[in-house]
Formats: structure tokens, sequence, C-alpha cells
């Protein structure tokens, strides 16, 4: 609890003007925060008929949940995890999750479809963030209906910041593969090297922009199968990578990924990983 002290006389009011100075300034990043949330929320009121048209949208608690930093470490490999959560006796089941950043030149992350709806499903992967913006997952149940969470980022410059690996490296190890199995965890984790261009990231020496390139599909089996598949765009980040719920049954697992050049890349590995 917080008690202001009356002073006598003309220090005793100058004190009184300095904690209300304070207690403004506590204040300040408050209001300076929801003014900025609320412009990103306009965003998405003039995005949103792109990504989702005129379809109603439920509110996901209860459905799904969404992980992300609040200020991003790098805005070129920002972590966020989906989860898939819905309660025991629920009837409802998700076939698809898209990820959306409202503020990205191209906003629509990706979308992930599965074969099998999942009533618990965990999908963890790093994306580019452009300025500060709400990051959406919307899930899609296998009757259509739509449900969103949505978590607030800071971060800038993810779509633009230059590619970590060298670019001759990055070609002579393109669409190598990588899975590890987590039995302990029940997860797997996939990656494909890419450098993944966006199209807004400069060249240093030549100062001409790369052209975009990147992995547009990929998709994931266990056997015959399928566990799931993605369509992506120039916001999932650099050597795209994807950690997910994995319940091996000692069958191989095979990923193959296409990318924006017509390039294929397929591998299979073992159920117990490479």
């Amino acid at each position: 609890m917080t008690r202001a002290v009356w002073w006598r006389g003309p220090a005793g009011r100058s004190a009184l003007a300095g904690f209300a100075l304070v207690a403004m300034a506590a204040g300040a990043p408050v209001q300076a925060q929801a003014q900025d949330e609320g412009r990103a929320e306009a965003a998405w009121t003039e995005l949103r008929a792109s990504v989702t048209g005129d379809r109603p949208i439920r509110d996901g608690a209860g459905v799904l949940t969404l992980e992300a930093p609040r200020r991003a470490e790098d805005a070129a490999i920002v972590p966020v995890t989906v989860r898939i959560a819905l309660p025991e006796g629920d009837a409802r089941a998700v076939k698809a999750l898209t990820l959306v950043v409202d503020e990205n030149p191209a906003p629509v992350v990706g979308t992930i479809t599965f074969p099998t709806a999942q009533r618990h499903f965990d999908l963890s992967t790093r994306i580019r963030v452009n300025s500060y913006s709400y990051v959406r997952a919307i899930a899609e149940t296998q009757d259509g209906a739509l449900y969103m969470t949505k978590a607030y980022v800071k971060a800038a410059g993810g779509c633009s910041a230059p590619a970590v690996k060298d670019p001759v490296e990055a070609k002579a190890n393109l669409g190598k593969m990588r899975f590890r199995a987590f039995a302990d965890r029940g997860e797997a984790q996939v990656q494909v090297r890419h450098p993944n261009n966006s199209g807004l990231q400069m060249d240093q020496v030549t100062r001409l922009y790369t052209p975009a390139w990147f992995v547009e599909s990929l998709s994931v089996r266990q056997g015959d199968t399928p566990l799931f598949s993605m369509t992506g765009g120039i916001s999932v980040s650099e050597d795209p990578t994807f950690r997910f719920s994995f319940a091996g049954n000692g069958e191989p697992v095979t990923v193959a990924a296409k990318d924006t050049d017509g390039n294929t890349f397929t591998q299979t590995f073992p159920a117990s990983g490479s």
C-alpha cells in the first residue's frame, strides 16, 4: 500500500509535486503500450477479411494457447509455440492451424494441416517479426469453426535482417535435413537447411535486394501415416525448424519439402532420429 505524506510549507509542496511526477511517469509506459496494442489491433481489422473472409472467429480459450516472447531477443528468429488442448469429453478436433503476424509485409506465416484432426498437439517454430505486432494462432475445427488466440510481440526488422549463414555455405547445404526424436517428451523435431530469403534483405556487397526464395511446403509422415503438412511464406525463419508432438511407433519418418524455385527435398529417417 502506498501512502502520500503531506508536509507544511514550500518544501512540502515540492515533495508532493515530485511524487505526482513520478506517478505520471510510471503510468506513461502503460499508456504507450496500450496505444501500440491499439494500433496493432487496428491492423488486424483491416487484414482479417483477407485471412478468414467474413467467417466468425471465436475466442480460442479452451481450444488452443500461443506462447511467444513479449520482447524478442532476435526479430529474425522469434520462437512461438501453439498448443492444442481440448477438454476431456469435448467432441471437437482441430484440422488446421494458421499463424499470422499482423504487421509483417506478408502477414500469413503459414498454415499447418492435420490429415487426422487433433485434440492434443504441440507445435513450435521460429518466425520473423518485422515490427511491434500481434502474433495470432487461428485453429479450424472439423466443423469449420474458427478459434483464435494472440500474443503481442515487441520486435523490429525481422523480415529485412540479413541471413546468418554465408550464401555459399547455404547453397552447399541446401535441402539437407535433420530429424530428432525425444521419446521421453513425446516430441520430435525436423529442420530443413534453406536460407528462406524474404525478398526484403539487402546484399551488403551489391546493395541489391536478394530475391525471395523460401520453403513453400513441407510434410512429415511416419510410415504411410501423414502427421502434418505446412504451407509457408517469407515469415518462416532461415533453416525452417518445427518441433511437434510425436508418438513414435517404430516406423521410419519421411520429411518432404519444396521451395519456390521448384527444388524438392526428401529424406527418410529411422524413428529414433538421425
